[in-house]
């Protein structure tokens, strides 16, 4: 490839007149809205700006050819796609990017956090001429200090590089021998400094009070790998280069990309033409020859630049939807249910300020209708709640548009697998109302009936569900169903994983020998329910422990708060895992499906069900006023309960292919020869067998237990 890289591959800008037709052109071409200023930031970029022009008009005005500019659709909005040919260090990594969005804390967190928090982006706008506030395509954000702007976007890049591990190749090494042959797309973003930055002491002009820069929406990965090999760091593009990295001498800093990127070109064409009698594989010119220049999309306007955040990173998810292997489940699911609040603004069945608050952008006391002085718990579970609704909805034109969002079938198709889907999104986006997120896959945990009902659950404040639980079956369904397993995992007392195929023995907190529990969350949250005399404090203490910052503490099968943190081994204990049939006193009341909620609640009361004076110290919760059955009531009951354990055998059974499938696809993802050790397929296998065996008799058998037609 070497014969067709130019003697002199690396550009420098344009001079000032074309670079300054260029933006003239763009200006004037329909749908372009973007602000001026940032135009005129990446015009030096832009390479051989003139062959987009059209030949001047008799006026002397030049426009843009009929092929640079387009329009894309997307379900937020349309937006003003701008084809460039520009220089291949430009472009800045950007930290809303949604592959690392877990690696931040939440605007959505109520509590202050330990890590470093997103800026938040809204919409361009400027006063006008008139006196006109008008919203342009660009964004803007404010941070407290020219540090933290570095900081951020530095962070941005080095979480890119703890994720790059997924990929299945060496993007870097990649770009160096074949060039980048994908465009990246780049949004204005303004970001203004609040700290005041004065004069150097030599009375030079200070650092600038605001940067432009053009952050990468697709193409983050090749943005960073691209200016490692130019060894220039995106946070230098944005604020500045060291002169040392020019071949400048001095320790300053050049600001101004006109004559930083003129001194970069032209240093690297130097040491291009030195190397090339005897070319070494391992210098900066060679490396960077294949990328010198690289195409690009600017995104230059919109119908609805106050949707332009949305509309860029809608955009960009529907990789999300069928999402390669570096998204993590978190950012996956972030991103997947932000399409969905995107869809809605943009069909109008959902306001701009909710959309923010449900997908992370703005703190919840935003959200309508918050109560002054809610409570940390209080603000989390609003969002939370709001989201399920919005993902699981009842209405029916949300229904269609959630469906085209996420490419599903008919609602009353919906699957199992795409049922879990939406369920890690809701439990990814809840999560970044905490401080630090969970496995997503906590929330596999409804049926496939209830998530194709859709979810309504009550409007009653937390604080009231948690008062009436003891009292009122459907507060405590309620607070099991749609809270405990989020709860929870937040304070790692369970998590999604399904364990190993063998149990192994464990040391707990308090050096007692126990088994490691192989439970599912399903079983974790029926533990609950099987013990509302313990269950209903625990959640009343994890709530607390929320809003006044602290680790939970243990509580006593019959309800007391105990010395010592609630932990896993703990939990496993005093709502011990269950296995086989129980009796109809340890299930409590018949499964009914609670009234509004859309979901399928045990009717469980406290009263029912005392700790056994018989069986001190043990997990052993027994009916202390069950009323007598009769054997008609039995039937009926167990009509019920065969219906919902072959719902659960089905459910079970596509959930045993969804893990399959990602357990074969992570094992070769990581270079595994084989997903399992023989003794692992040899018990999977075996289980599996004893199952199919044990289900085979009974399709014989039901058929003449049925009424004759």
């Amino acid at each position: 490839m070497s014969e067709s890289v130019p003697a002199s591959p690396f550009p420098v800008p344009a001079p000032q007149e074309w670079q300054e037709k260029w933006v003239d052109a763009v200006m004037s071409a329909p749908g372009v809205n973007v602000p001026r200023d940032a135009l005129e930031n990446v015009a030096p970029f832009i390479v051989r700006p003139k062959d987009a022009l059209t030949e001047a008009d008799a006026a002397g005005r030049r426009r843009l050819k009929g092929n640079r500019l387009r329009t894309v659709s997307t379900e937020a909005g349309d937006m003003v796609i701008l084809d460039v040919r520009m220089n291949g260090v430009g472009g800045i990594v950007w930290e809303h990017n949604e592959r690392i969005s877990s690696a931040w804390h939440s605007a959505a967190d109520p509590t202050a956090g330990g890590r470093r928090s997103l800026t938040r982006v809204v919409p361009w706008t400027r006063t006008t001429e008139d006196g006109q506030e008008k919203v342009f395509s660009a964004l803007e954000s404010r941070v407290d200090n020219l540090n933290r702007l570095l900081g951020n976007v530095e962070q941005a890049a080095a979480e890119l590089d703890n994720r790059d591990g997924h990929r299945t190749y060496n993007l870097g090494e990649d770009l160096v021998l074949n060039g980048q042959h994908e465009p990246c797309m780049l949004v204005a973003h303004h970001f203004r400094i609040d700290e005041e930055t004065g004069d150097v002491s030599d009375g030079s002009p200070g650092r600038p009070a605001a940067y432009w820069g053009w952050m990468a929406v697709r193409g983050n990965n090749r943005t960073r790998r691209r200016q490692e090999i130019f060894d220039v760091t995106s946070a230098e593009v944005l604020t500045g280069v060291p002169f040392k990295k020019l071949g400048v001498e001095g320790d300053g800093v050049a600001v101004n990309p006109g004559y930083w990127l003129k001194a970069l070109g032209e240093h690297l064409n130097a040491e291009h033409a030195a190397v090339q009698d005897k070319p070494d594989p391992q210098a900066r010119a060679h490396r960077a020859r294949l990328i010198a220049e690289v195409e690009a999309q600017l995104v230059v306007g919109s119908p609805t630049p106050m949707r332009l955040f949305r509309i860029v990173q809608v955009s960009n998810r529907r990789d999300h939807v069928h999402p390669p292997l570096e998204f993590t489940p978190n950012d996956q699911g972030r991103a997947l249910g932000r399409s969905v609040l995107g869809a809605y603004v943009a069909q109008g069945v959902l306001d701009e300020t909710t959309a923010d608050v449900l997908s992370g952008a703005a703190p919840v006391t935003e959200l309508p209708g918050v109560p002054d002085n809610a409570s940390i718990s209080a603000l989390r579970d609003l969002r939370s709640m709001r989201l399920l609704r919005e993902l699981f909805p009842v209405d029916q034109r949300k229904r269609e548009i959630i469906r085209r969002a996420l490419s599903e079938g008919p609602p009353s198709q919906l699957s199992s697998r795409e049922a879990n889907r939406r369920a890690r999104a809701w439990s990814a986006l809840t999560s970044e109302s905490y401080p630090a997120p969970w496995n997503p896959r906590i929330a596999e945990v409804f049926s496939l009936s209830d998530a194709k009902a859709g979810f309504a659950p009550s409007e009653r404040p937390l604080e009231d569900l948690l008062a009436d639980a003891e009292r009122d079956p459907a507060a405590f369904e309620e607070l099991v169903t749609f809270r405990a397993a989020h709860w929870l995992a937040s304070y790692n007392i369970i998590d999604a994983d399904r364990g190993s195929l063998q149990g192994q023995k464990t040391v707990d907190e308090e050096g007692v020998e126990a088994e490691r529990v192989r439970r599912t969350v399903k079983n974790n949250l029926n533990a609950l329910r099987n013990n509302p005399t313990a269950a209903v404090p625990l959640l009343r203490e994890l709530a607390l422990a929320m809003d006044e910052g602290r680790t939970p503490r243990k509580i006593s099968l019959t309800g007391e708060v105990l010395d010592g943190a609630a932990s896993r081994a703990w939990f496993n204990r005093t709502f011990p895992k269950e296995t086989g049939t129980r009796p109809y006193t340890r299930r409590g009341l018949e499964r009914a499906r609670a009234v509004g909620h859309g979901i399928g609640a045990r009717g469980v009361t406290l009263e029912a069900f005392a700790v056994s004076a018989d069986a001190a110290g043990e997990a052993t919760v027994a009916a202390a006023h069950a009323p007598e059955e009769t054997d008609a009531q039995a039937a009926e009951r167990l009509v019920r309960e065969l219906a919902t354990q072959i719902n659960a055998l089905v459910d079970g059974a596509t959930e045993v292919g969804d893990v399959l499938n990602e357990l074969q696809t992570r094992a070769d993802s990581a270079g595994m020869e084989y997903a399992l050790s023989r003794q692992q397929a040899d018990e999977a296998v075996l289980g599996l067998t004893k199952t199919l065996s044990e289900l085979r008799k009974w399709p014989e058998v039901i058929p003449g237990m049925g009424r004759p037609s």
